[in-house]
């Protein structure tokens, strides 16, 4: 029994040096990915796959050539959209702050 948890906790400590190896940039990601989740982006979305908005994947791939693709996205998230991704609007998020919509965009962006 004690060579499970021994067994358990190594992989842990794998885990955590690998997290810790990949810097800020995993930091950001896993930011992006809690406040899509708390501000409920995900009821419309999937990182993935279409759902009732787009795959956060393909909006990425759609904007990555964009060189103000992080300012567009922001404000589409603040302001809402419509006709861009279908006949269903995507409203305007006012319970985020600016900064908040940024981060977002900026996760959006990694996913390509």
């Amino acid at each position: 029994m004690k060579s499970k948890s021994y067994a358990a906790v190594a992989a842990a400590v794998a885990l955590a040096a690998a997290l810790s190896a990949a810097g800020p940039v995993h930091a950001e990601a896993a930011a992006g990915l809690a406040l899509a989740q708390q501000k409920n982006c995900m009821s419309c979305h999937s990182v993935t796959r279409r759902f009732m908005g787009p795959a956060l994947q393909e909006v990425a791939a759609k904007y990555a050539g964009r060189e103000d693709a992080a300012i567009y996205l922001k404000h589409k998230i603040l302001d809402g959209s419509t006709g861009v991704w279908g006949r269903v609007p995507m409203p305007a998020n006012t319970q985020l702050t600016p900064d908040q919509a940024a981060t977002l965009a900026a996760w959006v962006l990694t996913l390509k």
